[in-house]
């Protein structure tokens, strides 16, 4: 088959006619329930974050071992869950046996994770 491609010259030119995919097997978000079968796998990066703080390059190049680099959180402070870098839920670093892990003890509510000012639904523990 042989495809011609043609360059338009005429910026209020139309392309034609589009024909769109079928997508009426599939719900969208927002419209009732939704079919996540086709991303269960795919990978997410989880970071946990104790805190942050803004440093010079100076101050950065001058970080050697046993520097104390002070963070904006106290201690005892809840953590932040970013799942690719947006804010899910927050908890209790614990340690356990010889590695860290997260406590869950409040997630961020669904509908307001895309929001400024983002409202938390505290979590029950059982």
């Amino acid at each position: 088959m042989t495809e011609e491609r043609q360059i338009m010259s005429d910026p209020n030119e139309t392309a034609g006619d589009v024909t769109l995919a079928d997508l009426s097997g599939h719900t969208v978000a927002g419209s009732g329930t939704t079919d996540l079968s086709l991303v269960l796998d795919v990978p997410v990066d989880l970071v946990v974050e104790i805190g942050r703080t803004r440093m010079t390059i100076r101050e950065t190049l001058g970080i050697c071992r046993g520097t104390i680099i002070t963070l904006d959180r106290l201690a005892g402070e809840p953590a932040d869950l970013l799942v690719n870098g947006r804010l899910v839920a927050r908890g209790e670093v614990v340690a356990i046996d010889e590695e860290f892990g997260l406590r869950v003890t409040e997630v961020i509510a669904p509908e307001s994770r895309y929001e400024p000012g983002v409202a938390l639904a505290t979590v029950e523990s059982s």
